[in-house]
């Protein structure tokens, strides 16, 4: 038996998709949210290639969510080793607490806005309580180091050798992946691929989906 565990970051429309998704097929997902980047409704935020990111209206996320893992991202997803120490304090924190009170629930996961995890920025995390502070950094073995504050992951969802990757996590105990909804853009086919994966790892009798925050119990 091995852990499953997938994320996606900054609460975009794309989002919706992603949890029809695993919904479907029985899956779990994490949602990383910058809460002051959304507002009431939806706004176009930006251009993936030539994709028009749309952010979710604050008012969507207890529906589009309902039933999936939130977490921190901070509230206007600046780089952190630009910022002061304190002021990434309160951009977590913020961050987080708004988040609880939508749900209603400890929510204690934190993703690194750029995949930029700073020693001291870490350290705040591990004083406000954080269980766990994802990079963005592939390695073979996620928990093998212990430092759950700069916790890596296996891949993207959209590496090319995703399959492999998945392959040789298993032996480990754990598989993690993550991205961007928007990466997936309006195109069948990657929507399809991403799909696919779902489904066959939902189907796969030795895994089974959590959420992030409950890798870093064995």
């Amino acid at each position: 038996m091995y852990k499953v565990a997938q994320c996606w970051d900054d609460g975009v429309v794309n989002d919706i998709q992603v949890a029809e998704i695993c919904r479907r097929h029985g899956a779990k997902a994490t949602f990383n949210l910058n809460p002051s980047l959304n507002q009431a409704v939806r706004f176009v935020c930006g251009k993936f290639q030539d994709f028009d990111v749309e952010r979710l209206g604050l008012r969507e996320f207890k529906s589009v969510y309902d039933g999936f893992e939130l977490a921190s991202h901070t509230m206007t997803h600046p780089r952190p080793s630009e910022i002061e120490t304190e002021v990434f304090r309160q951009e977590a924190v913020d961050a987080r607490k708004y988040i609880e009170d939508l749900v209603q629930r400890e929510q204690r996961g934190f993703a690194w806005p750029y995949g930029d995890a700073p020693d001291a920025c870490a350290d705040v995390l591990r004083e406000e309580g954080f269980a766990y502070g994802r990079t963005t950094k592939n390695v073979a073995n996620i928990l093998e180091n212990g430092d759950f504050m700069q916790l890596p992951v296996h891949c993207h969802f959209a590496n090319p050798d995703f399959d492999q990757i998945w392959e040789v996590a298993k032996k480990t105990g754990v598989f993690y992946f993550w991205g961007h909804s928007y990466e997936m853009k309006d195109d069948p086919i990657l929507w399809k691929r991403y799909e696919e994966q779902i489904r066959r790892i939902s189907a796969d009798p030795e895994a089974r989906w959590v959420n992030v925050v409950d890798l870093m119990t064995r």
